[in-house]
C-alpha cells in the first residue's frame, strides 16, 4: 500500500490534551472524507462502498486526504509530553553493533553488520573468519534517505559472480545487478519488473521470474499475473533472456525456480491461488536435453526440494504427513507409490532440512520452540543440538563439504548470539553476542497453555520484569498473528524493550491458522475456520484478565499484515475488551482484498467474496471494515500502512480509517499514521523504524496510562 492519500476539509484542530498519566480526553477534529453512491452486489446482497475513492492511489483527492489525517495524526503525537523521551531511549537502547551469520562462498567468509544506526546493513567480505574484513556492498549509498534497500543476494558455485537485488521505497519490486564478486566490479546487467523471485545460478547465468511491466500508475496497486520464469546469462541483455517457463492458461499462478548447490538440479514450483499446496516438478541439468519432471501437480500438498543423493531426489512435504517430513524420490522412478520416507513425520513440526558437512542437519518446533536434530545420510538419528534455552534458530549457513557451520539463536529476552557448530562433534561455541544496554536478568518468560472457546488449548508466552504483581493492573500488549502457516517463536526485539523496561508485559499468542503444529493447526484457522483466529485472540486477552495480568483498560493489542485482519476483527467483535488496537497494514476490506497485487493468492487462507454465497456470507460476517457500527465506543487505535505497500494496498487502511472515525462514538482517539517511501515493513531504514515505534509506544504509553522512567 503505497502513496496515497485522502480529501481535506477545511479545518483540523486537536483540543484538550490531558495529563499524561491519565486516559486520553483528547478531542480529534477529523479530515471530511467524501461519500460516494459505490455498492457491490454479491450473491443478491447489495454492500455499500462509500469510500472506493480511496482505493485510487494515484488521485489527487486521495493525496489531500493523506496528508490531512497525518496532520492529525502528528499533532496528537507531538502534544504526548514523553514522546522525545521514548525516541531518546529507543535510539540508545538500538546503538550497539549487529552481526548476521556468517556464510562462505569461493573461499571468502561474508556477513551483513549494521554498526549500529547505519539506515542499512552492510555486507561485509573477509579472507578468513579472523581475517579484516572489508566493505563489499553498502547500501546506504543507493541512496540519500536509506530508502533503497539491498533485498537479495546469490552467489554462483565458483562464488565469483555475484547476483542482487535492489527494492525501493519497501515495494516488493526489485531490480537485479550483476557484479564480479572478486573484484568488486558492477557488471553492466539490469533487470526490471522482478518480485517474489530468488536468483538460482547454472554456470554463467541465473534463473528468475518476472512480470511483464505494469500499465502506467497501475505498478503499487494493479493485479500480478502472468508470472514468468527466465534465464539470464551475465552480460546480455534482459531481452535477451531466454524464457523457461510460462503459463498463460492460468494467468494468476506464480511460478518460481531454483536450483540446487551443485546446479545439476532445476526444480518449478507453481502455486495456484485458492489451493493450499503448490505442484513440482524437476529438470537434470546434468543430463543434455532433459525434460521437466512432474513430482505433484494437485496443489493439495507443499513440496520442496532439499537436495540430492546420488539418484535420489530428498523433498520436504506434508504429504500424508500434516507436521511434515522428508522424503526419497528416484528420479528414474517419481511417481508416488515409489516414494520412501528418508525422515518420517515426528510429534514435533518439522521446519527445514539441509545437508552440512556430511550430515543433515534438522530444525523443528516444538511448543512454538525451535529445535535441531542431526541425521546421517542414510535418515538415521544421531542426536539432538544443544541450544540455549527455549528460542528461534535463524537457520544453519554452510556447505555440503564443510565441517563447521554457523547458526543464530535469539529468544525475547536473549539478543541473536551467533554460535559456531562443528558438525562431526555436535559441539557449539559462541562466535558473536551482541553487546547492549539491556539486563535481561531482570526479566523472565513463562509459556502457558490457555483453553480457547471451543476447548482447544493454544500456547502463549508472557514475558515481563520479575516479581511484577498480578493484580490486574499491569499495561499488557497481546500480539498475534494467525495465519498462511507462518509460526510464531520467540526472538529478542530491540523495539519491545521500553515497553518492558516500563513495567509492560509482552505477551505473543500462537494462534491456529499459523504452523506451529503443522498444517492441521494453519487449516484450523482458514476460510470457513477464520473465526477460530479470533476466537483464541479473544481467549488470550480474557485469560491475560482472569489471570490478574491487566485489565481490559490496560490491555492493547498489535498485528500486522493478516495480524492486521486479526486486530482490527477482534476490535469490532469486542470492542469493550481492549483499551488500544493497533492494526498496523492490515488486510481489511475482505470483499475486495483479491483485486489488486498479489492479493488473489491469499484465497488459500481466506476463500473470496466470488466463490459462493456462503463463503461471501462468511467474509462479510468478520471483515473489520464490514462491521464496524456506528454509536461504539472503539479503542484507541492507531492505524499503521505506507505509500509504497504494494503487498497489502493502503487502500485497505484508508477506507478502515474513514469508516472507524465516522463510526466511533466514544472519546478514544482513532489515527491513521501512513508513511512515506515505505512498504510492508521490509527494507526501512533504522531512523525510519525507530521513529515509528516511537510513535507507537507514545500511543500506547499515553492511551494505557503508562509514563516513561
Amino acid at each position: 500500500m503505497k502513496k496515497l492519500s485522502i480529501y481535506l476539509l477545511a479545518c483540523i484542530m486537536i483540543i484538550g490534551l490531558t495529563n499524561c498519566n491519565q486516559k486520553s480526553k483528547t478531542e480529534l477534529v477529523y479530515p471530511v472524507a467524501k461519500k460516494v453512491d459505490t455498492t457491490n452486489v454479491y450473491f443478491g446482497t447489495e454492500v455499500p462502498d462509500p469510500y472506493r475513492w480511496l482505493e485510487d492511489d494515484n488521485s489527487e483527492e486521495t493525496a489531500e486526504w493523506v496528508k490531512a489525517e497525518n496532520k492529525v495524526t502528528e499533532e496528537y503525537l507531538s502534544q504526548i509530553p514523553f514522546r522525545d523521551k521514548i525516541k531518546d531511549r529507543l535510539t540508545s537502547i538500538w546503538n550497539y553493533p549487529k552481526y548476521g551469520t556468517p556464510f562462505k562462498e569461493g573461499g571468502k567468509y561474508y556477513f551483513y553488520k549494521n554498526d549500529g544506526l547505519q539506515a542499512q546493513y552492510v555486507l561485509y567480505k573477509a579472507d578468513s573468519l579472523d581475517g579484516e574484513p572489508k566493505v563489499f556492498i553498502d547500501p546506504n549509498t543507493f541512496s540519500e534517505d536509506g530508502t533503497v534497500a539491498l533485498s537479495g543476494i546469490s552467489f554462483n558455485r565458483a562464488g565469483d559472480s555475484l547476483a542482487y537485488s535492489k527494492s525501493s521505497g519497501g515495494s516488493d519490486w526489485k531490480e537485479i545487478f550483476v557484479m564480479n564478486a572478486e573484484t568488486g566490479e558492477k557488471l553492466e546487467d539490469e533487470l526490471k519488473w522482478i518480485k517474489f523471485s530468488g536468483m538460482s545460478w547454472k554456470d554463467d547465468g541465473f534463473y528468475y521470474s518476472r512480470y511483464d511491466e505494469p500499465n502506467e500508475g497501475e505498478a503499487l496497486k494493479g493485479e500480478n499475473v502472468n508470472s514468468k520464469i527466465f534465464y539470464h546469462k551475465i552480460g546480455t541483455k534482459q531481452a535477451e533472456d531466454l524464457l523457461i517457463f510460462e503459463n498463460p492458461e492460468f494467468p494468476k499462478r506464480g511460478n518460481y525456480a531454483g536450483t540446487i548447490e551443485d546446479e545439476s538440479i532445476l526444480m518449478l514450483v507453481s502455486s495456484q491461488p485458492g489451493k493450499p499446496g503448490n505442484s513440482l516438478c524437476f529438470k537434470r541439468l546434468d543430463v543434455e536435453n532433459s525434460d521437466f519432471i512432474p513430482i505433484d501437480s494437485c496443489f493439495e500438498y507443499d513440496y520442496s526440494i532439499i537436495d540430492r543423493l546420488d539418484n535420489k531426489l530428498l523433498i520436504r512435504t506434508n504429504y500424508n504427513a500434516p507436521k511434515y517430513k522428508v522424503i526419497a524420490v528416484d528420479m528414474e522412478n517419481p511417481a508416488k507409490e515409489n516414494w520412501m520416507d528418508f525422515i518420517p513425520e515426528k510429534d514435533e513440526t518439522m521446519n527445514g532440512a539441509s545437508i552440512k558437512g556430511g550430515m543433515f542437519i534438522t530444525s523443528y518446533m516444538k511448543d512454538a520452540s525451535d529445535k535441531a536434530y542431526i541425521y546421517d545420510l542414510d535418515g538415521n538419528f544421531k542426536h539432538e543440538v544443544a541450544l540455549p534455552g527455549i528460542g528461534s534458530i535463524g537457520g544453519f549457513s554452510g556447505k555440503k563439504d564443510e565441517n563447521m557451520a554457523f547458526y543464530t539463536f535469539t529468544s525475547f529476552t536473549y539478543p541473536a548470539t551467533i554460535f559456531k557448530y562443528d558438525i562431526a562433534n555436535n559441539t557449539s561455541e559462541v562466535y558473536k553476542k551482541s553487546e547492549i544496554d539491556f539486563d535481561s536478568e531482570a526479566f523472565e518468560t513463562k509459556q502457558v497453555f490457555y483453553k480457547s472457546k471451543d476447548g482447544t488449548k493454544i500456547p502463549m508466552f508472557i514475558v515481563h520484569k520479575k516479581g511484577i504483581e498480578l493484580n490486574g493492573q499491569n499495561p499488557t500488549l497481546l500480539y498475534g498473528y494467525g495465519g498462511f502457516n507462518i509460526s510464531l517463536t520467540p526472538s529478542f526485539s530491540v523495539a519491545n524493550l521500553v515497553f518492558l523496561e516500563n513495567g509492560g508485559v509482552y505477551v505473543l499468542a500462537n494462534l491456529r491458522g499459523g504452523g506451529e503444529y503443522g498444517e492441521d493447526w494453519h487449516q484450523a484457522g482458514t476460510k470457513m475456520n477464520k473465526q477460530i483466529v479470533f476466537d483464541d485472540f479473544i481467549a488470550a486477552a480474557e485469560y491475560l484478565i482472569n489471570e490478574k495480568y491487566t485489565c481490559s483498560e490496560k490491555l492493547a493489542i498489535r498485528g500486522g499484515s493478516n495480524g492486521g485482519l486479526l486486530v482490527g476483527a477482534c476490535m469490532c467483535q469486542r470492542p469493550e475488551l481492549f483499551r488500544v488496537a493497533l492494526p498496523a497494514v492490515g488486510v481489511m476490506d475482505m470483499l475486495r482484498y483479491h483485486k489488486f497485487t498479489i492479493g488473489f493468492h491469499w484465497a488459500s487462507d481466506y476463500g473470496t467474496s466470488e466463490d459462493s454465497k456462503e463463503m461471501f456470507e462468511y467474509l462479510y460476517g468478520y471483515s473489520p471494515l464490514h462491521n464496524l457500527k456506528k454509536g461504539t465506543n472503539y479503542p484507541a487505535t492507531m492505524i499503521t500502512t505506507a505509500d509504497h505497500d504494494d503487498r497489502v494496498v493502503p487502500a485497505h487502511s484508508f477506507k478502515f480509517a474513514a469508516t472507524l472515525q465516522e463510526c466511533n462514538a466514544g472519546e478514544n482517539p482513532v489515527i491513521i499514521r501512513i508513511e512515506s517511501k515505505a512498504g510492508h515493513s521490509a527494507g526501512k531504514p533504522t531512523d525510519m523504524v525507530i521513529k515509528e515505534y516511537t510513535d507507537m509506544w507514545s500511543f500506547v504509553f499515553y492511551n494505557l496510562g503508562m509514563d516513561i522512567k
